[in-house]
């Protein structure tokens, strides 16, 4: 994508994907994330990505969210984008309702 890779643009990866990888390679949902699951941090810094911890106020935000939304890493991710509004980049139509501006 043109918007990631340009050289102006800083690009965040949060926390919550580190561990949506993990937890999905682990349980074999994703078998060829082994490398990505393993050396997250250094693979995003290799991209020249910059991380994107989770705070408490993201977590605050999440939990308050009323959305019918159940999955935890998404409604992080939500709560990312609107808490430090952010463009969110994913094929999650389903973000789209909920007040977060999304590419992909």
């Amino acid at each position: 994508m043109a918007a990631i890779a340009a050289e102006s643009s800083a690009v965040f990866v949060s926390a919550v994907s580190a561990i949506e990888i993990a937890t999905k390679h682990r349980l074999g949902k994703l078998p060829e994330a082994a490398v990505l699951a393993a050396r997250f941090e250094t693979e995003i810094e290799a991209l020249g990505f910059l991380p994107l911890p989770v705070t408490l106020v993201h977590a605050r935000c999440a939990g308050s969210l009323d959305i019918p939304h159940k999955d935890p890493f998404d409604r992080l991710l939500i709560a990312q984008a609107m808490v430090e509004n952010m463009l969110l980049v994913s094929n999650e139509t389903v973000f789209d309702g909920y007040g977060v501006s999304r590419l992909w």
